[in-house]
This record gives structure tokens, sequence and C-alpha cells, in this order.
């Protein structure tokens, strides 16, 4: 039996009407075609700009909405015909959505949800005080959480979440409104479900650094299409996203000049007469450029580092999609490559060799990002059929 939920051909559409009450109802495809695999012991993202389908394809995956076309199994069970046992074995913790009872305490709360999923008495009693502590709750737990603020209530919420130990967790925008301790220990507790008791996670935030903080391998979507997948770090590296770094010298030399422009940087004078020297490349090259520099003279009055950007990776990607191409990802861990579907050539997309710092329960490695390219309409291409 495999243990991940495999997600092939998925599509969801919603009747809508555009122009008035009385107009007729036309289909709006929010999930076109998705494929994703989401195994045991990983922390893995879904990210796209607003109105991708995320939240929509999460939804699926939780088994509150029923998909159009395509398949979900959970562990190869059916999350439609299954879904009862597909309920047991995940949870969800969704930011900005009520997921809690407000005429109920927290503790009554989690023991409510907590009979739903049959965790045996003891056990909930125990698991109940432990998951309060756990989001800083414990000295509102008899409080009824319409009293509760904001930030309180979504705590709770992270708090139902894990009361039936799932085997797989979707979290959707799960910091959202959280304060900066809390939503840390919610990442810290992320990581080691994943890592050390090898449940299997579903991420998506507008917080891009949540995500390369966590997720081992990330699904980039469009209009919910496939754009691309593989590590954060590929994704950025394949698109084109590189460290900026920012050298002030405050005597610039020819010789200095020489240095900057052996590594293929640009210079700009400043009005103090120093010169602003930028470079960007996938590596770190702060410490060679700065040291070339020094070796030729040059007086260093400044220094700069920015890393690449996630969001920007993001968004190049969501631009290709929106002129037209079309990008997936293979179904089951293949080969790592660009294919243009108009060529036919063959080309790989490898991030730098470094590892991606964060990532739960897999192997480091920065890995490829692979992408398919298709002028055409290729709606349906991955099994979703029209």
């Amino acid at each position: 039996m495999t243990t991940a939920i495999e997600v092939r051909g998925l599509r969801k559409d919603f009747p809508v009407r555009d122009k008035g009450l009385f107009a007729p109802r036309t289909l709006k495809r929010a999930v076109d075609g998705l494929d994703l695999d989401i195994p045991r012991g990983r922390v893995t993202g879904l990210l796209g700009l607003n109105g991708a389908g995320k939240t929509t394809t999460i939804k699926i995956l939780a088994t509150l909405l029923r998909p159009s076309a395509g398949t979900v199994r959970v562990d190869g069970l059916d999350a439609v015909g299954d879904a009862r046992a597909v309920r047991r074995r995940i949870n969800l913790i969704a930011g900005g959505e009520r997921m809690v009872y407000t005429r109920m305490t927290g503790r009554e709360n989690l023991w409510y949800f907590g009979q739903l999923y049959d965790v045996p008495k003891a056990e909930l009693r125990r698991r109940t005080g432990e998951l309060l502590d756990l989001v800083g709750l414990s000295d509102a737990a008899d409080t009824m959480v319409e009293r509760y603020s904001r930030g309180m209530t979504q705590r709770l919420a992270i708090a139902r979440g894990l009361i039936n130990r799932p085997d797989y967790l979707l979290l959707d925008e799960p910091t959202l409104g959280l304060d900066a301790p809390i939503a840390r220990d919610l990442r810290r507790v992320v990581a080691d479900l994943a890592a050390h008791d090898g449940t299997g996670v579903l991420l998506t935030s507008h917080y891009l650094a949540e995500v390369e903080e966590l997720c081992g391998h990330v699904y980039v979507i469009s209009a919910g299409r496939h754009l691309a997948q593989g590590s954060p770090a590929a994704l950025k590296a394949a698109t084109g996203s590189h460290r900026t770094v920012r050298l002030t010298v405050t005597d610039p030399t020819e010789r200095t000049r020489a240095a900057a422009d052996a590594f293929g940087a640009t210079r700009e004078n400043l009005p103090d007469g120093g010169e602003l020297i930028t470079l960007r490349h996938p590596d770190d090259m702060a410490g060679p450029l700065t040291a070339a520099v020094v070796e030729a003279g040059g007086s260093i009055g400044g220094l700069e580092i920015a890393e690449a950007s996630l969001e920007d990776a993001i968004l190049t990607l969501a631009e290709r999609g929106e002129a037209g191409l079309t990008t997936h990802g293979p179904a089951r861990g293949g080969s790592a490559d660009t294919t243009s579907a108009t060529t036919g050539s063959r080309t790989e997309a490898r991030s730098p060799d470094r590892t991606t710092a964060g990532t739960a329960g897999t192997e480091g490695t920065a890995g490829t990002v692979q992408t398919v390219v298709d002028a055409a309409d290729t709606a349906g291409a991955h099994g979703g059929g029209r």
C-alpha cells in the first residue's frame, strides 16, 4: 500500500453567473488537471497567486469538496468512496476560517472534536491539556471562544487540527493572524511532526520565508494548473532568481574596477566619489568579490547581501502561465528536466549544489525543478480531461 496522498488529474468546476441573478450559469474551472504527491515524513508546499486554486485543492483533499474529475487517494483509499476512513487519517488547519465553536470553551472544543475522531477518553484528556499548553491557551481553556481574540481563536484551531494525531496535516495559511512567537512555535511543531512522527504535511502560505524554512518540495500552480515543482532553491535558480551583493568601495581605482569587472558585476558612481558594485549570482559570491576588491587595493565602505527571492520565482512562473505556457512536474518523482512540447528538446534545470536549510524529514538536497512548456491549449493534459 502506498503511504502518501496521491492526486491525479484533479479537476473542479463551479457553476457561476457572470451577468446577474437571472443569467444562465456557466462553469468556472478552479482546478484543472492537477497532479500532486504528498508523502509521509515531508512538508510539501503548494504555492501560487491569489485565485490559483490552492484552497479549493486543499478542501478537496480534506473531503470538504467533491472533485469534478480525477482521483485523490490517501494511503490507497479513495477520498470520495472511502471518505469516512480518509477523514480519520487527515486533519485541516485553515487560517481566517471559522473552525471552532464560539459558544463553547476552548477545552470543550477540543474534547468535542476529539470524540468525533474516537480518541480514547484518557488519551483525549491528556492530549487536550498538552495542546492547550502548546498553543498558549491553558489560562483561557475554560473561557468561551466568543471572548477570544482572533489570534487566540486561530491558536485553538491549530490545537483542534492536531487533536487526532493525523497521518496527514493540511495547512492553509495556518499562521495567518498569529503573533510571531506562536507562529514560530507552530513551524517548529510542523517540522517535528514531519521529521520525527512521519506526518505528511501540505502547506499553503503567503509567508514565503515560512515555506522556505519548512518545505523540501514545492508545487507552483496558476489557474488550477501545474507551473513547476522542485525545491525552493531549485525553483529560484531555474527562474533566474539570484543573490544580490552590493559592495561600496570608498576609493575606487582602475584595479578595483577590473576586479569587479572580472566577476561580471555592474558599477555605479556615487556622489561622494565612491563606487557601488552590484553582482547578481546564484551562488554566494560576497566573500570572493570582497576579497578580490580588497586585494586590488580598495577600501570597503559597506556590504549588503540580498538573498534570492522565492516570491520573485513565483511571480516569474505566474507570468509565464498567464502568457499561455503550461508547466508540470513528474508524477512520481521522475527525472527532473525541462521539455519543450513544441520542439521536443530536453534540458536540465538544476539549482546550485547546496542544501535547502530547514527541510523537514527529507534529504536536504536542492534537487531539480521540472517544467513542461506547451504554447498550445493543453487543458486536460494532466489527465483531467474536458
